[in-house]
């Protein structure tokens, strides 16, 4: 069964998006099966996937309100070697279609049941606020990304959304755990930077991920050619950026397993 992964915050603008379909791509280019679900209207991360969000027959709209199966609605990422659920505007009318309907937080969580076996990880970009989409996806997941510049308003909003999957922990979904902390935009030169950042290691230890991603242009420029940054740019900082990001997951999830597994008694 796939590791499904929910890349959150409530703030926009922190690399929820750009992280996601990197993410993919370099865990697909580690030979991971991989499927990006698109929980965004805006379909950025569609976009960005090479997949153009206005010539998509359904989306995660069909799946989410008219149940189709993940399975009909799933495209290929180009030569990316990720599979999508894509997304656009239609998705804006999935919340007020959901209001009345019994269990709606559960239904991406459902509807991943049947597609997650053939995958390793699924990835989750949420949209930036709290709202059912967003509980969908953190009511689906295993673990939560969480991508935040280190600046000082970020911790302001990472203590609501810790205290979020917290309560969804509790209520909806036991299993349901911060994965890890990536920052992003990342200047070593600035102070706050090295401030923020010391805070975060204080607070959540070994949650924070070694890896960080810098600001770079080429990660900014790529999805404007409808790739991830390591098709367009394969040396950039930032594309070996989430390869390391990726590598590292993979290693932890490795570690995890194995001190997991049963000791053999002689």
């Amino acid at each position: 069964m796939a590791r499904i992964i929910a890349i959150a915050n409530q703030k926009g603008g922190v690399g929820k998006t750009t992280t996601c379909v990197n993410l993919a791509a370099s865990l697909a280019a580690m030979k991971k099966r991989v499927l990006l679900v698109d929980l965004d209207p805006q379909g950025n991360a569609t976009m960005g996937s090479g997949i153009d969000k206005y010539g998509v027959d359904r989306s995660i709209y069909d799946v989410l309100v008219h149940r189709a199966p993940v399975t009909e609605v799933i495209l290929r990422a180009g030569d990316s070697n990720f599979d999508v659920l894509p997304s656009n505007s239609d998705l804006t009318a999935a919340e007020v279609e959901l209001i009345e309907v019994e269990h709606k937080e559960r239904r991406l969580r459902a509807a991943l049941i049947e597609a997650s076996a053939q995958y390793d990880y699924v990835l989750i970009d949420c949209p930036p606020s709290l709202n059912m989409l967003t509980l969908n996806a953190l009511v689906a997941a295993d673990g939560v990304i969480i991508t935040m510049q280190c600046e000082y308003f970020a911790l302001e909003g990472l203590s609501d959304l810790v205290r979020t999957i917290g309560q969804i922990a509790e209520s909806v979904n036991a299993g349901l755990q911060i994965e890890g902390i990536l920052r992003t935009m990342y200047d070593p030169r600035n102070s706050l930077t090295n401030e923020v950042s010391n805070q975060l290691h204080s607070h959540f230890g070994d949650k924070v991920y070694r890896t960080v991603v810098p600001r770079n242009v080429r990660l900014a420029e790529a999805p404007s050619h409808g790739v991830p940054a390591m098709y367009y740019d394969k040396y950039s900082r930032g594309a070996k950026a989430y390869m390391a990001l990726a590598g590292e997951i993979i290693r932890r999830e490795e570690k995890l397993a194995q001190q997991a597994a049963p000791v053999a008694v002689e």
